[in-house]
């Protein structure tokens, strides 16, 4: 890795789970909430991927199956370490004491509930760390209201000390630098300084702020660096988690704009983490991207739309109000208008299908016209099939496909038909029954039911 100023020094990443996050009133651990679409500890993991680390650990609390999959779908080869008992934030560093044995230049402390860390200022803490040859690297930042924060305590310009807000004098607690909870250490000499902590304090814990002392007491240097204190927000409620995911689609907000997408009303679209918009795109007001969704070069999404795991190619129009699921394969010039949902189909080029209409697990040919009212019935009851429309057809208004069932190339289905039987290419089918009438049927009926 070429790390640090380009130093090439090993780095591991502690990354601390254990929380139970009582504060969120649910029964999902904290760092599994969702943060444009993906869970917290996940946005943590990717900057620590990005910012190009040796190893990650994972220290988290015995049970927290969930939390380790999550995990271990970001960086497969993760360390999983338990914290048992829990005594404070440096004892949950020690929880990975296996791991720290092993021996790195450089060890970066991250909390899976601070997820809009970046990788950049994960690389500057190394920087400084190396540069200043300091063996503690704080992370901070200069708060509106710092009550609650720990103080960063200054001498000149080395970090004396991190004041807990509880264990803090009056004077200390006027100071509004105030520690973000995330640190670079010394790896060659991490260990001996967290095992000199000690649990002298208001909580009785052994706090991870007290390595800048341990650190001092050994002649060593602590640095302090700070970011915004937008990148720095922990979640540790509803109202916090809130706040995360206003940042956090602020900043992709701001990237689909500087690629070249239009957004018309920024504060109403709401992206995923890895959503894709190609340039010259136009999106809407009161638009909703779920995960997985990737849009073509001069598409036009349209007003109260929601996509989620969906391919659309160039030039197309969808909505307003279309709702494409997961699967939902669209190619260039395709037309998907008011109230119609896709899913787990595949239209082709200048397929249209405008108005009210339900696309589930289909094949449609290029240049096919879907007419409104068109339902593909793919689920009996037990299991999904396939509907398979030929290119160049035309699907009359009010048609039910019922699948499994194909249609012929260039092929027509009549208004109003169900059709159950396979359509030979470039035929008409007529699937409805003879229109009956009975004269005077409708004055009778109304006298028989007058009161």
């Amino acid at each position: 890795m070429d790390l640090a100023g380009g130093s090439g020094r090993s780095c591991l990443a502690i990354v601390l789970a254990a929380g139970d996050g009582t504060r969120m009133r649910s029964s999902r651990p904290k760092v599994l909430h969702p943060l444009a679409g993906q869970p917290l500890i996940a946005h943590v993991l990717a900057a620590v991927a990005e910012a190009g680390v040796d190893a990650v650990a994972l220290v988290t609390a015995p049970g927290h199956d969930a939390v380790v999959a999550a995990a271990k779908a970001s960086v497969p080869n993760v360390q999983i370490f338990e914290q048992t008992e829990r005594r404070g934030t440096a004892h949950a560093v020690l929880a990975a004491r296996a791991a720290m044995e092993a021996g790195y230049d450089d060890l970066l402390v991250l909390f899976a509930d601070t997820p809009l860390v970046r990788a950049a200022t994960l690389q500057e803490m190394r920087r400084v760390l190396a540069e200043a040859a300091s063996a503690v690297v704080a992370l901070g930042f200069s708060a509106g209201d710092p009550k609650g924060y720990g103080r960063f305590i200054l001498e000149a310009d080395e970090l004396v000390a991190i004041r807990e807000d509880k264990d803090a004098s009056e004077a200390e607690r006027a100071v509004r630098l105030c520690n973000g909870g995330l640190m670079a250490l010394d790896g060659r000499a991490a260990l001996s300084l967290l095992d000199a902590i000690d649990a002298k304090n208001a909580q009785n814990e052994y706090y991870l702020t007290d390595v800048v002392a341990a650190a001092r007491a050994r002649g060593r240097k602590a640095k302090m660096l700070l970011a915004d204190e937008s990148e720095l927000i922990g979640v540790n409620d509803r109202i916090q988690l809130a706040a995360a995911e206003a940042v956090m689609q602020a900043r992709l907000r701001a990237a689909a704009m500087a690629g070249g997408a239009t957004l018309v009303d920024p504060q109403s679209t709401f992206l995923s983490f890895d959503t894709v918009l190609a340039r010259d795109v136009t999106v809407e007001p009161h638009v909703v991207f779920g995960p997985g969704v990737s849009v073509g070069e001069g598409t036009l999404i349209r007003a109260f739309s929601h996509l989620e795991g969906a391919r659309i190619g160039r030039n197309a129009i969808i909505g307003p109000f279309a709702r494409l699921r997961p699967g939902a394969v669209l190619e260039a010039d395709v037309h998907v208008g008011n109230f119609v949902e896709v899913k787990a189909a595949h239209l082709g080029q200048g397929v249209k299908a405008n108005h009210l209409t339900y696309l589930g697990d289909a094949i449609v040919g290029a240049g096919t016209n879907i007419g409104a009212g068109t339902v593909t019935c793919n689920y009996d009851g037990f299991r999904k099939s396939k509907t398979e429309i030929g290119a160049g057809a035309f699907i009359g208004v009010h048609t039910a496909l019922v699948a499994p069932v194909k249609v012929g190339a260039g092929a027509y289905t009549a208004t109003g038909s169900v059709i159950t039987a396979e359509v030979a290419p470039d035929a008409l089918a007529l699937a409805r029954a003879r229109q009956v009438e009975k004269p005077g049927w409708a004055k009778e009926f109304r006298e028989k039911n007058k009161t």
